[in-house]
């Protein structure tokens, strides 16, 4: 089982700055892509920002030059900087992540449970 821990997100005003951060842990033989995608109220969900194999980095062109995402290998973590936040970055923030059990060798894609992040003045 890989469970996925996800923090940080909060309130921000226009302008501002904030982290999210989503550790995985369990039966994890490896990790294949750690990624954060977001949904606003009456909206699909959403590509955010993806980092796979070979640290290949995908972003959503809303948030190209505003967001940088990161991870640490050796800890399961992903992170998510978010900088000069606008109101249309409000929506809840979910990590999502793929890779490879050590049980059986199977395939995983598993969600975080989200984190609100609210940008407002």
């Amino acid at each position: 089982q890989v469970r996925l821990v996800e923090s940080g997100g909060g309130l921000a005003q226009p302008g501002g700055s904030l982290r999210v951060s989503c550790i995985a842990s369990g039966s994890i033989h490896s990790i294949t892509a750690m990624g954060w995608y977001r949904q606003a109220p009456g909206k699909e969900r959403e590509l955010v920002a993806e980092i796979g194999t070979g640290d290949i980095m995908i972003y959503a062109d809303s948030v190209k030059g505003r967001f940088t995402i990161s991870r640490d290998n050796a800890k399961n973590t992903v992170f998510l900087q978010m900088n000069s936040l606008n109101p249309d970055d409000t929506a809840v923030y979910f990590c999502n992540v793929r890779g490879i059990t050590t049980n059986e060798w199977r395939v995983f894609d598993n969600w975080g449970q989200g984190t609100q992040v609210t940008v407002s003045s």
